[in-house]
């Protein structure tokens, strides 16, 4: 699998790689797992109706100078900014002998064990995908995920929170739960916490693994 770090690059532009990528990997390429940070930017999963979870209105969205796009992917409503971690597995199910649900369920289980080696417990909640960690004696989302899967390769993937400014997942509901809050790892460790470049190379290790 090759991994390349797009450093920061505009969601769009991110998308119209992915699909480059997703079409030579379909074709026989090598695997590949694209990191990312987006500048601030609201996307929209293919679930219809979304756009009742997003609660700020045009003026304030262009003032916080955060996008709209409407996605391709599974899930419902997120957020993507500067300070997390995005990233993108394209990879052909088959030759790992996944499902989808068991794709989905990997991706978990990569964040979670990333997560248990940076110094967070974290875990999965049955009643939403992601992952979760407690924050002041609350569970917190601090990794979304949604994917799709075309001509069996994936695309999409996870965003890992990790000095992201929380404040604008106040312009939505984040992935369509209500009263559920989102958090960090700066949030949870303060000076603690890791910096990206560790989070990217513990990542890239996990996701190695869990592919073998």
């Amino acid at each position: 699998m090759i991994v390349e770090d797009l450093q920061t690059l505009e969601y769009r532009e991110a998308w119209k790689l992915q699909e480059d990528q997703h079409a030579a990997v379909a074709e026989g390429a090598e695997e590949r797992l694209l990191l990312v940070e987006h500048p601030p930017v609201i996307t929209l999963g293919r679930r219809p109706g979304q756009m009742k979870h997003v609660t700020a209105a045009a003026g304030p969205l262009q003032q916080a100078r955060v996008d709209l796009v409407e996605s391709d992917r599974g899930g419902d409503v997120t957020y993507h900014g500067p300070g997390q971690l995005v990233a993108y597995p394209i990879i052909r199910l088959n030759d790992h002998r996944l499902s989808v649900g068991g794709y989905v369920r990997m991706l978990e289980q990569v964040v979670i064990a990333t997560l248990a080696d940076l110094g967070v417990e974290a875990q999965k909640d049955a009643c939403a995908v992601g992952v979760w960690a407690m924050d002041r004696q609350k569970l917190a989302k601090i990794c979304a995920i949604g994917v799709r899967i075309r001509r069996g390769v994936t695309m999409h993937g996870l965003a890992l929170n990790v000095t992201t400014n929380l404040d604008h997942f106040n312009l939505i509901i984040p992935c369509g739960l209500a009263g559920r809050t989102v958090t960090s790892l700066k949030r949870l460790l303060g000076e603690r916490a890791p910096t990206m470049e560790v989070v990217k190379s513990t990542l890239v290790a996990r996701m190695r693994a869990a592919l073998e």
